[in-house]
């Protein structure tokens, strides 16, 4: 599966949403050292296990 392109907008919106769900006590998707949510996030999705879709407005049908 290829993985979709973000902007910069929509990468800070994916992790801080992925770090608060961390903070909250969700798993892991990788292994990690880090701490600290935001880290853990950034980690992820550099890894691309992040579930997360983005629709634009030109996207939607």
């Amino acid at each position: 599966m290829q993985q979709q392109q973000h902007n910069r907008y929509e990468k800070a919106r994916i992790l801080g949403a992925r770090a608060l769900q961390i903070s909250y006590g969700a798993p892991v998707l990788t292994e990690t050292e880090q701490t600290q949510p935001i880290l853990i996030a950034a980690e992820e999705y550099d890894a691309g296990v992040l579930p997360f879709t983005v629709k634009r407005g030109y996207d939607r049908k």
